[in-house]
Formats: structure tokens, sequence, C-alpha cells
């Protein structure tokens, strides 16, 4: 019979498995947040080359989402049955396929965002059986900052290689054999023990049972509409419409525009693992929720009713930094359901987080075309189109309110709560 200490030694040399193998998926996360943004920097070369106007090419690149949102819930319920061994690869795979089919002019921005889709969940799969739940939202909020590093590498890096030393199409041909190299490292890298009691037994369908557990859980929704909602001034606003926005309507070159784009997922660098480790460092959710979306609404109407008033880049930047609490809900979510549904609890919340974007992308656009009467999209539609995101961000701190506060200040409150009531 193993002794105490045979165990204890056991179980650390398998959390650091997985922090090793959470490292690797970083890069997973990175690369696909880097093709997530890129078409922003290449729209006049997507129209050229699929025959669509600007807003055709918004709605092509919005196939992302639709996709994504759905293999969400597929990747957090096969992590929860099978482990991350062989799910995460696979993913990983499918992005492969994705990329090189877009690269060679066919529709593989559907199969990019499915296999992207087990890029977070499956990150976050790993980190919170690498790391204790003290750190858990450090563990977020640093992957978010990794995952926000591609994003802006797909723009400011992106827009000078495919103007200089590749073609558009070759960039995603290279794209994706740097993710299927990262596939094979996963691959190795990645413990295959997992949660030893996945729920429902042994039937395929049964590995979407533990949704029954998060979805009938009113705070799963609260979590996911928070977050959904704090997401769309990058997934839309910036990494969408971020550089045709500038260029366009204010007449900023181009490598200006890809600048000011660049600068909001750089502050959600700054701002994830920054706002991740407050909210451990306090052992309070809540108050850093709220505190960044503020943050992000001052931003907000700021770029909107004083332009020119304060300089964009500071503007983007605090947009960005604030952004960066739009990760915390990832972290109640998995605090607020049990720990064998840990999959299928972030599979959920991304699942939410992007069905917004797949309603609300081509919503704007719609809206842009609405308010210039199907002419040119000029600087006042933005700002006007713009108010309904500032509106989002002030229907976040609403729901942040209702949200149940699971740091560790307030477990220990409960404890001595508990110790007080018990008869001495």
């Amino acid at each position: 019979m193993p002794t105490i200490a045979a165990l204890a030694s056991s179980r650390r040399t398998g959390q650091i498995g997985f922090v090793a193998a959470w490292g690797f998926c970083l890069l997973f996360y990175f690369g696909q947040y880097a093709i997530r943004s890129a078409p922003g920097v290449m729209v006049p070369e997507l129209s050229t080359a699929f025959g669509l106007t600007t807003l055709g090419v918004s709605l092509l690149l919005g196939l992302y989402y639709y996709t994504y949102s759905g293999s969400a819930i597929v990747a957090g319920a096969a992590l929860d049955r099978f482990g991350p061994k062989y799910v995460i690869p696979i993913g990983i795979v499918v992005t492969v396929v994705g990329a090189v089919m877009f690269g060679l002019g066919s529709a593989g921005r559907l199969l990019q965002g499915g296999g992207a889709a087990f890029a977070f969940t499956g990150t976050v799969y790993l980190a919170s059986h690498g790391f204790p739940a003290a750190r858990l939202a450090t563990a977020v909020g640093f992957t978010q900052c990794f995952g926000m590093l591609g994003g802006s590498a797909g723009q400011f890096a992106v827009g000078p290689m495919i103007h200089g030393l590749i073609t558009w199409e070759q960039f995603w041909i290279f794209a994706g054999f740097a993710l299927l190299a990262i596939a094979a490292v996963v691959l190795i890298a990645t413990p295959s023990g997992h949660d030893a009691q996945p729920i429902g037994g042994g039937s395929w369908l049964s590995m979407f049972k533990p949704y029954k557990v998060v979805l009938a859980n009113p705070q799963s929704y609260l979590c996911g509409f928070c977050a959904g909602l704090l997401f769309l001034p990058t997934t839309i606003g910036d990494m969408i419409w971020g550089v045709p926005f500038p260029r366009d309507t204010l007449g900023v070159s181009y490598s200006q525009a890809v600048d000011r784009a660049t600068i909001v997922p750089l502050g959600w660098v700054i701002g994830c693992p920054l706002l991740g480790y407050l909210a451990d460092r306090i052992g309070r959710r809540k108050p850093v929720l709220i505190g960044g979306a503020l943050l992000m609404l001052a931003a907000s109407a700021a770029v909107i009713y004083l332009s020119g008033a304060v300089p964009p880049y500071v503007l983007g930047l605090l947009l960005g930094i604030g952004s960066g609490a739009a990760m915390i809900p990832y972290a109640i979510i998995k605090e607020v359901n049990p720990d064998k549904v840990k999959g299928s609890a972030t599979g959920a919340i991304n699942s939410l987080v992007f069905t917004l974007s797949v309603l609300l992308a081509p919503a704007y656009g719609w809206l842009l075309n609405d308010l210039a009467g199907g002419g040119k999209l000029t600087e006042t539609v933005f700002r006007n189109a713009d108010s309904f995101g500032v509106a989002g961000i002030m229907l976040a701190i609403v729901l942040a309110c209702f949200l149940r506060e699971t740091g560790s200040a307030s477990h220990a409150a409960a404890a001595m709560i508990q110790t007080a009531k018990a008869p001495a």
C-alpha cells in the first residue's frame, strides 16, 4: 500500500506535469488568437480575393465565432470525459486544417473557430489541475494575457509581414504548420491522467451530462453574459473594425490604424494578469471585476464623446487594461460549480461569451449599414453605433452585482461565522 508521502509526491508530480502542459498549451492559445485577429489587417486583400465588400468580409470573418461558440461546448465536455492528453491536440489539428484551407481560398474560417475553441478551454482545464485554487484567477489572467499577446501580434506583426515578406495566403499556410508543431509538443507534454470520475458513464452522449450541473446554476449564466458583454469591445470593436474605422473615417494611415488597433490587446496583456492577481491577492472577485468594467466604461465613453481631447493610444490602452476584468467570471464560474465539471464550466462560459459575438457581430454590421443609409460609413455613424457598446458595459456591471463572491476572503468570513454560531 503506498504511503502518504508517496501519494503526496505523486500528486505533486502530476501537478507539475499539468503546469508544464499548460505552458505549452499557451502557445496554442497565442497562435489561435493571432489568426483570429490577423484578418483585420488584410481586409482589402480578402475583399479582392473573395469578391466581397468590407461589410461582407466582416461577416465572413464572423463565421469564426459561429463554430467557436458551438465547439466550446464540445471541448468542455470532451475534456471532462476523456482528459486533455488527446483532446487538445485534436483541437489544434482542426485549427491547422482551417488555417491552410483559408490560405488556399476556401471557407476554412469555420474550422479555425471550431478548433480554436479547444485552446482557452483546454488551457484553463490544465491550469485548474496544476495550480492551487488560491492562484486560479492569476493563472486565468496570465492565460488571457498570453492570448492577447497573440491578438496583438496578429495585427502589428502580420500587417508588415504580408505587405513585404510574404503574401497573405502564405501567412495562413505557414501559421498552419507552426500550429501543427505545437500540437506535437502538447501531445508529448500533457499528462494522461484527469478527473477520475466523469459524470454520466461511458457513452459518447453521456459526456454532455456535466452541463446539467453547470446550466442548472443561475450563476453560470450571470458569469457568461457578464464576460460576454465585456468581451465585445475587443472581439467586434477592435479585432474586426479596429483598423477599418480609423483608416476609412478618420483619414489615419494604414500603419497608424494598425498601431491603434494593436494597443487594445496590449492593454489586455497588462490588465488580465494584473486584475487576476489583484482578485487573488485581496481574496475578492466582484470589486475587481466591477472596477475593471468601470475603467472600460470611462475609456469607451471618452473614445466616443471626447474624440481628440485624449490621445487615442492612451484610451486604447486603458480600455484594454479594464477589459482584463472579463476574465474574472471565468474563475468565478469554476468556483460556483463542482470540481468534477471544470471543463464543462469553462466550455459553457466560452460558449455563452462567443454566442454573444456570433449574434452581435453581424448585428453591428447591419446597424452600421442602417445608420449610414446604405451609404458611406462615416465617423458619426461609428460613434452612434458604439453607444450600444457603452450600454453593454453598463449592463455587465449590473449583472456583476448579482454574482456570488467566491474569493478566498469570502470563504474565510463564512468559516468565522460558522465558528461563531457553533455551540461553546
